[in-house]
């Protein structure tokens, strides 16, 4: 499957371009107690297996002079990891970043922010990836307002109860459509407009093919 090279990654002001949600109330899912979700400290999260995930899609290592933040591996860019690790970091330390050591990054800045261990099974790779291409607090509204409710940034227990009480797969489509349609927005699009699409595509698909889980995963029997 093709993957989107590392040097046509954006990074997204979500300051600048705030993306309008509806606030009409999303449809509840008529079998919700049927709904695999996450319990944070209960049987095995998510995050490894949406995080291999991201981490296909962002690909290697990528110096190039035009590239928002320096150098990049694995969709993290050089400034972003200095600031992470504290420190600045050469070219040698930038290629061997391996996803061990990314993890936690993702885990802290993206993963947590959203909430990611008390959404719906493929409703946190939806909202995963959006928040690490579009920035956490632009995904968080987005989801506040495809649910109906209140659009501050802050996923608190109204929003998942919002959440959990939709028909999964409507809530992965609409998260994607508006992703989409943000995207659509940036004059950039019509440079990588094709390759955005394709990504918005996957991560549909993928995020819905969670649904059906099986329990050997070890991740689809969580109860809410």
């Amino acid at each position: 499957m093709k993957r989107i090279p590392a040097s046509r990654h954006i990074v997204i002001d979500e300051d600048k371009f705030l993306l309008a949600s509806p606030t009409a109330a999303f449809p509840q899912h008529a079998t919700r107690s049927a709904l695999p979700n996450h319990k944070e400290g209960t049987l095995t999260s998510n995050f490894e297996n949406v995080l291999k995930l991201v981490l296909q899609e962002e690909g290697g290592f990528c110096k190039d002079p035009e590239h928002m933040g320096g150098m990049a591996n694995l969709g993290v860019t050089q400034r972003i990891w200095e600031a992470y690790v504290g420190h600045e970091v050469n070219e040698l330390t930038m290629r061997t970043l391996s996803p061990a050591d990314v993890a936690p990054l993702y885990r802290q800045n993206y993963w947590n922010r959203v909430h990611g261990d008390k959404l719906p099974l493929g409703v946190d790779y939806a909202v995963m990836d959006f928040a690490v291409k579009c920035g956490t607090s632009r995904t968080a509204k987005t989801l506040q307002g495809i649910c109906g409710v209140e659009q501050n940034g802050s996923l608190g227990p109204e929003t998942m109860q919002a959440v959990h009480s939709a028909d999964p797969v409507a809530l992965i489509d609409a998260i994607c459509d508006r992703r989409l349609a943000f995207l659509q927005t940036l004059p950039s699009f019509t440079v990588f407009g094709k390759e955005w699409s394709a990504r918005v595509a996957r991560v549909r698909a993928e995020s819905e093919r969670m649904l059906q889980q099986t329990p050997e995963v070890g991740i689809s029997q969580r109860q809410g």
